[in-house]
C-alpha cells in the first residue's frame, strides 16, 4: 500500500525574456521536452515510435509515446506517461533576461528512473528556447523535493531514493474535505464525462490512476477491493461545488493538429467517513487525475478536516 515517485524541480535562468501563454505553461515544457528528446535519443530515419522496431529499448518511446508491446487489457493499449508537470505558477508569466525561474516534474517510473534524459533536454533549451518566442534560458539546477514540495536534495544525473507515500487508511478520523481544481479538469464516469467531481468519480479515477501507474512503471497494480472501495466512496456526500468551466485549446507542433485543454476549475466539499480515501486524495496530488494530466490538466489540491466547523472556518 505504498505509493513511490521522483518529484523534481528544475531551476533556470532567463537569458532572453519568456513569456508562457494562460493556461499553457505545462503543455509548452512538454512539447520542448518531447522534440528536444526525440531528437537527441531517436534514429533520424524512425516516422514513428509506435511503429519503430527499438521501441522495447527507445528511452523516447517508453518516457514519451508509451504503448502496450502486445495486446492487453482495454485502458492499457495506450500507456499513461510516466511524468507530469507541475508549472501552473508560470501560466500568463513573463520572464525577464536574467530572472530566475522553475517548474516541477513528477517522475513515475521506478523500474527506470531517467533523469538524466530530462536534464540532457532541458539543458539544450539554451539554445532551443521557450515559449512562444523562444526565449533562450540556462539550466541552473535540478533538486529532489520532499513530501511539502520543498526542495531536500541537490541532483547531478541520478535521483535518490524515490518519496514513498503509504495509501493506508488515515489513523485519524477525517469527516469533511476541501478539494481545489487548480488546472482544467475532465473525470470520466462510464462513457461520458462527469459534469461534476462527485466523489464517487474523484476517488475512482484517483484510485486507478494510482493502480495503473504502479502497475506499469512500480510494484505492481494495487492489491485492493475496487468494488467495495467504490461502494463506500459512493456514500461520501457533496455538500458544495463551485466550478467554473474553461475553453483552452493547444496546437500540435508535429502534426499540427488542434487539441482541447478544457475542463472545470474551482473547488468541492465533501463529507462522510473519508479517511479510507485521504491518502488516495493526497497521491493525486502528485499525479493529477482524470484526462490528459501529462498536458498540465487535473491538477488538485487536497484539504482534508475533521470537523464541519473546521471547513467552514476555513472557507471564511
Amino acid at each position: 500500500m505504498i505509493f513511490g515517485f521522483y518529484p523534481l524541480r528544475f531551476e533556470f535562468c532567463a537569458r532572453e525574456p519568456i513569456y508562457f501563454p494562460p493556461g499553457k505553461s505545462a503543455n509548452i515544457l512538454r512539447g520542448a521536452f518531447g522534440l528536444i528528446f526525440r531528437r537527441l535519443v531517436c534514429d533520424p530515419q524512425c516516422r514513428s515510435a509506435r511503429t519503430c522496431e527499438r521501441r522495447a529499448v527507445c528511452p523516447y518511446a517508453r518516457l514519451f509515446e508509451p504503448a502496450a508491446l502486445q495486446p492487453g487489457p482495454s485502458g492499457f493499449v495506450d500507456w499513461p506517461r510516466p511524468f507530469v508537470f507541475r508549472a501552473t505558477h508560470l501560466d500568463a508569466r513573463s520572464i525577464d533576461a536574467g530572472a530566475p525561474f522553475y517548474f516541477d516534474l513528477h517522475l513515475f517510473d521506478l523500474t527506470m528512473p531517467t533523469l538524466r534524459h530530462f536534464v540532457t533536454a532541458f539543458a539544450e533549451l539554451a539554445r532551443e528556447g521557450l515559449g512562444p518566442a523562444l526565449g533562450r534560458d540556462e539550466l541552473t539546477s535540478v533538486w529532489q523535493l520532499d513530501r511539502h514540495h520543498r526542495p531536500a536534495k541537490l541532483l547531478d544525473e541520478n535521483v535518490g531514493a524515490p518519496l514513498e507515500l503509504s495509501l493506508a487508511t488515515s489513523a485519524e478520523a477525517v469527516t469533511h474535505a476541501r478539494v481545489r481544481f487548480l488546472t482544467p479538469t475532465e473525470l470520466k464516469s462510464g462513457h461520458q464525462l462527469a459534469p461534476r467531481p462527485e466523489f464517487a468519480v474523484l476517488a475512482a479515477r484517483a484510485r486507478d490512476r494510482i493502480s495503473s501507474l504502479r502497475a506499469l512503471y512500480g510494484p505492481g497494480p494495487l492489491d485492493i477491493d475496487f468494488r467495495g472501495f467504490g461502494e463506500r466512496a459512493a456514500k461520501i456526500q457533496m455538500t458544495r461545488c463551485v466550478l467554473t468551466h474553461v475553453a483552452i485549446e493547444r496546437r500540435s507542433t508535429r502534426t499540427g493538429q488542434t487539441h482541447p485543454l478544457g475542463g472545470f476549475t474551482g473547488e468541492a466539499e465533501y463529507e462522510g467517513e473519508l479517511a479510507e480515501f485521504v491518502p488516495y486524495l493526497e497521491a493525486a496530488q502528485w499525479t493529477g487525475v482524470g484526462r490528459q494530466t501529462v498536458w498540465g490538466k487535473g491538477e488538485i489540491t487536497l484539504e482534508a478536516l475533521a470537523t464541519k466547523a473546521q471547513t467552514e472556518q476555513e472557507t471564511k
